[in-house]
């Protein structure tokens, strides 16, 4: 059954499947050296999902979001510090606009205090994202610092502010999205050159990110 009205054939299903066979293809050649075909599965997976999310009618800011992570993407599939700044910056504002349209939609800040549970998870990404900080700090360049600690704060804003809605998949996609990012950083810092861990650890980030994004997008397409 798909989620979508029509069949297999229908362009939101047929455009969900595809963004789903582009991450399936990047997974598989995620340990190849940077290339052109590489980077345009990377950046397809989640650029159909904006895609879907303009045929669905989603909101506009859901459509930026997913457009400029895919933007990231595109910028994290090279090497360098250039590019790594450039998905930073790309994802910073991909944060924002989950942020502005979290809290549009969702219920205000008070819900944190008025249901315990809510309150609990974002205690637990506040820990969760000072403890991350304080490792990356002693490890990073004092160039990315200050990039970091801003990109740091905005994916708190971000999972803190998806706690207020009240979509099951959203607050699923934001926690995923957020375990992800601690990966990475883990991965891309924290971790010995040659360390083992490295590998399955890129692995787990790319289908946690994956999984964070089409969460997101099911959870307000779908809801």
């Amino acid at each position: 059954m798909m989620p979508f009205a029509g069949g297999i054939d229908a362009n939101p299903n047929a455009t969900l499947l595809f963004s789903i066979a582009a991450a399936a293809i990047y997974a598989l050649a995620l340990e190849l050296s940077p290339r052109l075909a590489r980077s345009a599965a990377k950046t397809l997976a989640v650029a159909l999902l904006a895609a879907l999310a303009v045929m669905q009618g989603g909101p506009l800011l859901l459509v930026a979001a997913l457009a400029l992570s895919a933007a990231g993407d595109a910028f994290l599939s090279r090497d360098g510090e250039k590019a790594f700044l450039g998905g930073l910056a790309s994802f910073l504002v991909a944060h924002v606009a989950y942020v502005v349209l979290f809290l549009k939609v969702g219920g205000g800040i008070g819900l944190l205090t008025a249901q315990f549970w809510r309150g609990v998870i974002a205690l637990a990404m506040a820990a969760f994202v000072v403890a991350m900080l304080a490792a990356l700090w002693r490890r990073v360049g004092p160039s990315l610092r200050v990039p970091i600690a801003v990109y740091v704060a905005a994916i708190l804003a971000m999972g803190i502010s998806a706690l207020t809605t009240f979509h099951p998949w959203v607050i699923a996609g934001a926690v995923l999205f957020m375990a992800s990012d601690g990966l990475l950083a883990a991965e891309r810092f924290l971790l010995a050159a040659i360390s083992p861990h490295r590998i399955w650890m890129r692995y787990a980030v790319w289908v946690l990110y994956y999984a964070a994004q089409l969460s997101i997008t099911l959870g307000f397409l779908l809801s």
